[in-house]
């Protein structure tokens, strides 16, 4: 059984963790860096970035490794990440 299940809507989605009990709402940017790791858990936070810029506009004011590394932060105290 998979720890995570996620429920999309839209680019947007839930994630129940199995482990925990715990639904997470996670917005478009911090689903694509969750599933991106999820799938890729070797990735170190540079190839993160450089994927994540090739797969995702954002916005011209954004800053991605800003971006990339509060959604790790949130990802990580949520409890739906210990690495990287």
């Amino acid at each position: 059984m998979a720890r995570f299940r996620i429920k999309s809507f839209g680019d947007e989605a839930v994630v129940f963790d199995t482990a925990s009990g715990d639904t997470h709402f996670l917005a478009p940017f911090t689903l694509a860096l969750f599933q991106l790791v999820q799938n890729n858990p070797g990735l170190s936070v540079h190839e993160l970035e450089a994927v994540l810029m090739s797969e995702i506009e954002l916005p011209g004011s954004t800053h991605l490794s800003a971006l990339t590394q509060e959604s790790l932060a949130s990802l990580r105290q949520l409890g739906l990440l210990e690495i990287p």
